[in-house]
């Protein structure tokens, strides 16, 4: 192959220098801005790049026991079992679309490719929430997106991409349908699994309309309904009261307490992300092209 021109190369580094510069100043101004006090904010015209005197000031007011830690743990019980629930019912029934001696395969699968290429919209999802009885619970939030068509696919695809034969020595062997799929499947399958599981709950932590549409009592709101309603309409973060929340009136939150919350909401994923970024390619790209 023909070595690129020294110009290419180095419009290349021009490019990339670029492109990471758009993609880490901001989260450097977000996070510098979280750790400067409200004077410096305010002199700097609301964002900091480089703060003189970084405290956490605002870390602590914000994870004290009022608005925000409550929220933070609402949105990781949400996480937890949601993706829990969702992982279940996306390996069940891919594994069950998988096997073709299933004789409702086909027609189930029609249905559940409905489901994607006809979603139902905000006042259908909200009317048949309301009619389980589900509104203003913590289920409202889990169970109507709890299987996702997409990682349904992709999962079923990575299934039937495992060896005919592994299922035909197990059955000589005597194992059952739940048996092949715990000893067999599912230790074959951990790359997919992670990589589903990780979709799952980024989707269940930035989730917060759903929260905002469902949950009459702002009390329960995850975080990131919490993080929505402070930066566009001004709540405040100083007491443990939900009428801060709902209250369009309320003072603003400092800037600084603002970015804090910002990056709160966002660390949590940035930890887990890269023990699971090795399972991407092996997860997804099988998966897809096997379906």
């Amino acid at each position: 192959m023909e070595q690129p021109h020294p110009l290419t190369q180095v419009g290349k580094a021009v490019s990339l220098i670029i492109i990471c510069a758009l993609i880490l100043v901001p989260i450097l101004v977000v996070f510098s801005t979280s750790l400067a006090s409200p004077a410096e904010v305010t002199e700097n015209g609301g964002w900091v790049l480089f703060p003189t005197e970084p405290t956490l000031q605002a870390y602590q007011d914000i994870l004290s026991g009022g608005t925000i830690t409550r929220s933070l743990a609402v949105s990781v019980g949400i996480t937890v079992v949601g993706t829990a629930v969702s992982l279940f019912g996306t390996i069940t029934l891919a594994y069950v679309l998988s096997r073709e001696h299933f004789s409702l395969r086909k027609p189930l699968l029609l249905m559940v490719l409905f489901t994607f290429l006809f979603p139902p919209g905000m006042l259908p999802g909200y009317l048949v929430v309301k009619g389980l009885g589900l509104l203003d619970s913590y289920w409202a939030l889990i169970l109507p997106v709890a299987i996702n068509v997409f990682n349904l696919v992709i999962m079923r695809g990575f299934f039937q991409g495992l060896p005919q034969e592994l299922y035909d020595a197990a059955r000589i062997d005597g194992a059952g349908e739940l048996t092949v799929l715990l000893r067999i499947v599912l230790p074959l399958s951990r790359a997919v699994i992670a990589v589903i599981g990780l979709f799952y709950a980024v989707g269940y932590w930035n989730s917060f309309f759903s929260a905002i549409l469902y949950l009459n009592d702002s009390s329960k709101w995850p975080l990131q309904a919490v993080l929505q309603t402070v930066v566009t309409k001004g709540a405040n973060l100083g007491g443990n009261t939900t009428d801060a929340l709902s209250d369009s009136g309320a003072v603003a939150a400092p800037q600084t307490y603002q970015m804090a919350t910002v990056v709160v909401a966002v660390i949590p994923i940035l930890i887990i992300y890269p023990f699971i970024q090795k399972y991407f390619t092996k997860g997804v790209l099988t998966g897809a092209i096997k379906s």
